[in-house]
């Protein structure tokens, strides 16, 4: 049981099931006085029953739609910070950055004013750590950029910029729903080339959101005849609003326009003195005391998807974790590529992309991505289908490309955004375990309670431990039904539980 669990957690389909398959066998060929035993019959069904509970949520949490979660972005995390700003960093430090902007290159032009020196004094002071994390995953990605900006003719200063917009995490999203490395807001991504849809989101790619990047940078310092921190600004506040803070102000000098508060939103403001204090400490890292040590990228083969394809028989294919394959693949916002009519590349660890190439032709459309497809009848609507499949107005026409408006035309093929051939596999695998179980021993019978999905929201001084002693279940069940990867939990969580339907009204 405990490695079909670990299965699980890997997203290997196939071992886990092998796997819960054995651990019924090993109590179906128990000697015939243990199987009479009450005690075995009872571990018998609790063992089916966390079996059962442990694939439909493991289905459920990747049934090809269920959206990966985000992590916070840096640059909301770095205006909650701005309360620790020291009003007057100590003279030495003004004198170290002055020294280094003296002896160090910049293609920048940088002004060290009092709020660059106290974002320098803050990044090497009270957030030493998270800079230093910052600088070190950023590691990975400066090569690529600096290609990039290289090739552009762009300042390979702001290649740091990333430092400030994400701390680099291409799953970084911001409270504005800007997202990606380089923090492109929707309208902004279509405009410059990266794909957005309910399938694939390429800002969290770092190679294209880095290639469009560079394609809005260019075009910003041209409407602002080349002036970077006009055009900084303009990155993070809009260049509309930066343009109508000059029209009213009668000066394109950004310090001027930042000393008026009306002109420009606060984030603005601070967004450029962060830039070029980041950028002053991350060319020259080891002068304030950083040691960044380089990180090769992961490489990775590419393998050309015909057809949609869950990434967890990918992970299990290749033999990796549903995690790397993710890691690799960041702009897939689902378990699973997308339908198109083109081939779908998908990055697998390398020298394993042969065996998925393998596995792929081998394959039966059922090993694949499991897709239900609804054929549109004459005078049907969107919102008549969502309702008939129970699922959002909004996935669904996001899922097909439509306009929650949308007219539909009679005979027209509507992808419906779940999986229920997946979830009625686990159903099945447990009822054939119960068939099973009733041919080996009519004295071993097992008649599966139906199980209730329950929400607990998290009351302050609950663990784990205690929520699964309430709800007769495990610490090992919650963390497997939540995605959880330890066992801290916070105050208003919310957890997925089941319990048998006979005991929910008890329980909530």
């Amino acid at each position: 049981m405990a490695r079909g669990e670990q299965h699980l957690g890997l997203g290997h389909i196939d071992d886990a099931q092998r796997e819960f398959d054995a651990a019924i066998e090993i109590l179906l060929t128990a000697p015939d006085d243990l199987r009479g035993d009450g005690r075995v019959k009872r571990e018998f069904d609790r063992l089916v029953a966390r079996i059962s509970v442990a694939e439909a949520a493991a289905f459920g949490a990747g049934d090809g739609f269920a959206e990966k979660p985000a992590e916070p972005a840096s640059i909301d995390e770095l205006l909650a910070a701005t309360e620790f700003l020291t009003p007057t960093p100590p003279p030495e430090l003004e004198r170290r950055v002055e020294a280094d902007l003296a002896e160090t290159t910049h293609d920048l032009a940088i002004t060290l004013t009092p709020q660059v020196l106290k974002y320098v004094d803050l990044f090497t002071g009270k957030l030493r750590g998270w800079f230093g994390e910052s600088l070190q995953r950023g590691s990975q990605y400066m090569p690529m950029i600096q290609s990039v900006f290289r090739a552009e003719g762009l300042p390979l200063d702001l290649a740091y910029v990333p430092i400030v917009e994400s701390a680099f995490k291409p799953s970084a999203l911001s409270r504005a729903k800007a997202k990606g490395v380089w923090q492109f807001m929707q309208g902004t991504a279509r405009e410059n080339g990266l794909r957005h849809d309910w399938f694939v989101d390429e800002r969290a790619d770092p190679d294209k959101a880095t290639a469009a990047a560079a394609r809005y940078l260019q075009t910003l310092q041209g409407m602002f005849d080349g002036d970077w921190l006009l055009a900084l600004a303009s990155y993070n506040g809009g260049p509309g609003r930066i343009q109508r803070a000059i029209k009213r102000a009668r000066t394109d000098d950004f310090w001027a326009l930042a000393k008026r508060k009306r002109l420009l939103p606060r984030e603005t403001r601070e967004y450029v003195p962060m830039i070029l204090a980041a950028i002053i400490i991350a060319r020259n890292p080891a002068e304030y005391g950083f040691d960044v040590t380089p990180e090769e990228r992961q490489p990775s083969d590419v393998v050309l998807v015909p057809s949609p394809v869950d990434l967890r028989r990918v992970a299990e294919w290749t033999g990796t974790s549903i995690d790397e394959v993710q890691a690799l693949n960041p702009e897939l916002r689902r378990w699973t590529t997308p339908p198109q009519d083109d081939a779908y590349p998908v990055k697998v660890p390398p020298g394993r992309g042969e065996l998925l190439r393998m596995r792929l032709e081998e394959a039966t459309p059922e090993e694949l991505a499991s897709l239900q497809w609804h054929t549109v009848k004459r005078g049907e609507t969107l919102a008549a289908v969502a309702r008939r499949y129970r699922v959002s107005r909004t996935d669904l026409a996001q899922a097909n490309r439509l306009s929650t408006r949308a007219r539909l035309a009679s005979g027209q093929q509507l992808l419906i955004p779940r999986a229920p051939s997946l979830s009625a596999s686990s159903s099945l695998a447990a009822t054939q375990r119960a068939d099973a179980a009733s041919s080996a021993e009519a004295s071993v019978r097992l008649e599966p309670a139906e199980l209730t999905r329950i929400t607990y929201r998290v009351r302050r001084g609950d663990t784990l431990s205690g929520i699964a002693r309430r709800y007769q279940t495990t610490v090992s069940d919650l963390k497997t039904w939540n995605r959880l990867r330890g066992t801290r939990i916070t105050a208003g969580d919310r957890l997925v539980i089941y319990v048998p339907a006979d005991a929910a009204s008890e329980l909530q």
